[in-house]
This record gives structure tokens, sequence and C-alpha cells, in this order.
């Protein structure tokens, strides 16, 4: 800054050397970082490392153009050979990395941060209720289910019945680590800290299928048990005898 002040504003990467105990060393690793708007040279508005200014002026040779013609014509950029480029020190990653900011200098290469935020009213378990519906972030994943911070201190279990409104047969096709979901509080049993959670959402369950064989008239219907039912009535039978 106090280089700037007197001297005005930078024209180019490389007069950033001229800046005091700013040293190669220091303008190597800096350098990729910072960008020159309307520098004379375009690459010192592009996330190009200056190490790699050689890599694109030879482009430009072997296109019988400038550099700035690469930038803004897409028709040239589509005419060349990443490979005829690439050297033991710079692969392909790096051939790849230097078209694509070609194609788009000045680019942010960071992906979108999407905001997340827990319950503002919900800090401990004694604030969880039946039936709150409540923002979450998959925090481990089991053959049973999945755990799910809301934001209490401890995660709350989404069992692997309550994981759709459909039968899953492996959790990991449907929830994934740090995956941001929407949950609803099924039960909470602070003594035990245990949470009971549903990611089912309401008024989408799954139509049962009916039966195509006509029931006669008159004649009783047994109900099918699910399986937990079904076990339970085996352990009867089995202590009965």
């Amino acid at each position: 800054m106090e280089y700037r002040s007197k001297n005005g504003a930078f024209t180019s990467r490389s007069e950033l050397l001229k800046v005091s105990m700013l040293g190669p060393k220091a303008y190597e690793q800096c350098a990729g970082f910072l960008r020159i708007p309307g520098a004379v040279n375009p690459l010192d508005n592009s996330a190009v490392h200056p190490e790699s200014y050689g890599i694109v002026e030879d482009m430009a040779r072997k296109m019988n153009c400038t550099v700035q013609d690469i930038i803004v014509k897409q028709d040239i950029r589509k005419q060349i050979n990443a490979k005829e480029f690439i050297t033991e020190t710079a692969g392909a990653y790096t051939i790849e990395d230097i078209l694509k900011e070609l194609e788009k200098p000045g680019r942010d290469p960071r992906d979108t941060i999407e905001e997340f935020r827990f319950a503002d009213d919900i800090a401990k378990m004694d604030d969880l209720k039946p039936g709150m519906k409540l923002p979450g972030i998959v925090t481990n994943i089991t053959n049973f289910g999945a755990f799910v911070d809301v934001g209490v201190k401890q995660d709350g279990l989404v069992h692997v019945s309550h994981l759709a409104n459909k039968y899953v047969s492996d959790p990991n096709e449907v929830v994934k680590l740090n995956q941001k979901v929407m949950v609803t509080v099924l039960e909470v049993d602070a003594s035990r800290k245990r949470i009971a959670l549903s990611m089912k959402e309401e008024g989408k369950n799954e139509p049962r299928q009916r039966s195509h064989t006509a029931t006669p008239k008159g004649a009783s219907v047994n109900k099918p048990k699910n399986s937990f039912h079904s076990s339970l009535d085996a352990l009867r039978k089995k202590f009965d005898k």
C-alpha cells in the first residue's frame, strides 16, 4: 500500500518485485492470486501463474495469433490441442486449468458455499419436542439408519424405516455424509440421551398394493402382521411351550 500510494496503481504483476521486502520467493507464492485489471499483458488479470505465461505464448505462436485473441475468440481456443503443450513441468491438469482460465479470465475457482443454519430456538435436548421439523446435517451412516446433527450437541437417529416414504435396504442410497436434510422429531429421551428422528414426508406414503384375489363374501380376512409382530408371536409360542 505504501508503494502504491507513492507510485500509483500497479500496471503489471512483475512490478510487485519493486515493492520493498517482497522478494522473488514471496512473489512466486502470491502472484497467481493477484489480479491487475487493465494490465498490458492480459494474463496479469487471470489466474494463470507467471511461470506458465510461456505456455500460453507458445499456444499463441502455434495458432498464429495473440494471447488476447486466445482469450476473446472461442473458435481459436477450440483448435488448441492441449496434448501438444504437456511437458515435464506442466501436466495435463495444468494445461486444462490454463485453458479453462483463458475461457473465463478472472473466474472464481471456488465452489459456491451453500448457507446452512440450525434452528435458532433449539440449543439443547430439552428444547426438542415431538413433531418439530428441523434442519440437520448427516454425520454418520450405518446399516440401521443415519445420525443427524440438529444443533443440540447430541446427534439424533433416523432409523432406516424412517429415511424415506418407501422401503430402503441400504441407507447409502438415500443419504450421504454432510448432506443437509429436514427431519421431524419423533421421540426424545433425555435421560438416555436418545433422539428419534424421521425424514419421511407427510402425505407421500407409497400406496399399498391391492390383492387381485377376490375375498369370498362372508369369509374372514386375516390382516398380515409386520415382521416385528411376527417375531414377537414366535417368541411367545416358544416360551408358552
